[in-house]
């Protein structure tokens, strides 16, 4: 692909609302190397046409990892940034250290760190993207890794193009470059001079996916199909596809299936389960262990696979042990999930859905909520801001995800509290604000698809603010039923 059309495509998906608007605040990894410096290059070219105002943001983690050549990467992206005359943030970590800590590999420690720097500079800069370098090969090897080492459908989807930096964050990361391949970031930087720099590491057939880039793949074009790269490809969107249609069917039933909800335990109607085809036992198997928020690293397809296979044996009281310290039991008619801990328990509620506009009664929570949706002026927005009431919020109505749903809290659950650095545990700022043990257990929480966006009676999320760019407000209050 000429350069010239990476750059077209790249602007007609913004222009299309597709990736991020055209005035976004977009937090830019750049390591460097030929793939995010052509991406940035292609972004500062972009916000110099007429119809683009975009506010970027350079970041660049040295991991500690390569002694001076990391150090020179840093200096060489700081230059960068001088250049462009953008503003960057540059840190450094101690990835061996922090993996040898918690027993991670490197490469795993490496990636969380790097999330949660992201994590950091969007919210110094209150953007809410963080753009990312991965081309079309980047996806291509990722696929073929996973296929050699043994994937289910969700991993042969390879690199996902959009999606949320964590669960229940309002950051998105994207991969403007995610359908253009290496050829054609090499053109695009030759053509346009963009320098950049090379990773000698990447010349090791070691780790495995240096292996699969410098010797397997080529091999495979050479001597099997030449065209593997794209076979590979079309193969992770027909995945794809079908991931966004089990998630969306998964989505719907979860709910349905379950019996009871504990902090540590989660019980499933076992025989409501196994009337579903196997492809949906194995995702709401998945979306059970997902709940208890644990980390899905160790989950592997087998695991699902011996899952679904308990779920079949009609004898009772059978276990496996899965990663994470989780137990599954068939007992009876329900597939029990648990992590025994030596906490109480704390009942969780199912959710309620909340009538926009309109009002809703919930009974167990002993209150009502009434909804009404106003279009508000931005000049309006901070004396609405200034005029709700105890039990009241204005919420920025665009910026959530119907529907809106009423619970108590869960195992895990984060927000990001207004006015906050970042997002918290629950849990914790419940305990920072003092809320009494028997009111924490109580606490309804109004949530939509991405998580909570107001612990009633307690603050709201950040990213449901009122701001200049408010165009619909929620206005929402709580009361308690007369």
């Amino acid at each position: 692909m000429p350069d010239t059309d990476l750059l077209k495509a790249l602007e007609a998906e913004i222009v299309a609302g597709k990736l991020v608007p055209a005035d976004a605040c977009i937090v830019v990894g750049v390591s460097g190397g030929a793939d995010s410096m052509c991406l940035l290059h292609a972004l500062v070219m972009l916000d110099g046409q007429p119809d683009f105002d975009l506010d970027l943001h350079i970041a660049h983690l040295n991991h500690g990892l390569r002694g001076d050549e990391a150090d020179a990467d840093a200096a060489f992206v700081q230059a960068a940034a001088d250049g462009y005359g953008l503003p960057c943030t540059i840190e450094t970590v101690d990835a061996a250290g922090i993996a040898k800590e918690q027993q991670v590999s490197v490469e795993e420690a490496a990636r969380d760190e790097r999330y949660r720097f992201f994590e950091r500079v969007c919210q110094k800069t209150g953007a809410r993207y963080v753009a990312l370098g991965h081309q079309a090969d980047d996806n291509v090897e990722t696929v073929l890794q996973r296929i050699l080492r043994g994937t289910g459908l969700r991993g042969l989807a390879g690199i996902p193009r959009v999606r949320p930096l964590h669960s229940g964050s309002e950051i998105q990361i994207v991969r403007p470059l995610l359908a253009h391949h290496r050829q054609a970031v090499l053109e695009f930087n030759n053509a346009h001079a963009v320098p950049y720099r090379e990773d000698i590491t990447n010349t090791s057939n070691e780790p495995l996916r240096n292996r699969l880039r410098n010797v397997i793949l080529p091999m495979l074009v050479e001597q099997v199909n030449p065209q593997v790269g794209d076979a590979l490809l079309r193969l992770s969107e027909q995945a794809r596809w079908v991931n966004e249609y089990v998630d969306k069917t998964a989505q719907e039933a979860f709910e349905a299936l379950v019996i009871e909800r504990t902090d540590q335990e989660l019980s499933i109607n076992a025989p409501a389960l196994i009337r579903k085809s196997r492809i949906m036992q194995a995702e709401l198997v998945r979306r059970a262990i997902a709940s208890f928020e644990l980390g899905e690293q160790d989950i592997s397809f087998g695991h699902l696979s011996t899952v679904v296979d308990l779920l079949a044996d009609q004898a009772s009281g059978k276990q496996l042990h899965l990663p994470g310290g989780m137990i599954v039991s068939k007992i009876y008619n329900r597939l029990v999930f648990a992590v025994p801990t030596e906490q109480p328990r704390e009942t969780i509620a199912a959710e309620i859905v909340i009538h926009v506009p309109g009002r809703t009664t919930l009974p167990r929570h002993g209150f009502e909520v009434t909804c009404e949706i106003v279009d508000l002026p931005v000049a309006e927005a901070a004396s609405a801001m200034r005029a709700s009431h105890l039990g009241e919020e204005w919420l920025d109505y665009e910026a959530m995800h119907p529907p809106l749903t009423v619970r108590y809290r869960r195992p895990g659950d984060r927000f990001w509290p207004l006015g906050a650095p970042g997002t918290k545990k629950i849990a914790e700022f419940l305990i920072d604000a003092k809320v009494d043990p028997a009111e924490r257990d109580r606490l309804a929480i109004l949530c939509d698809r991405l998580g909570p966006v107001w612990l009633i009676g307690q603050r709201i999320d950040e990213r449901v603010k009122l701001t200049r760019q408010t165009r619909r407000v929620l206005k929402i209050r709580a009361g308690r039923i007369e």
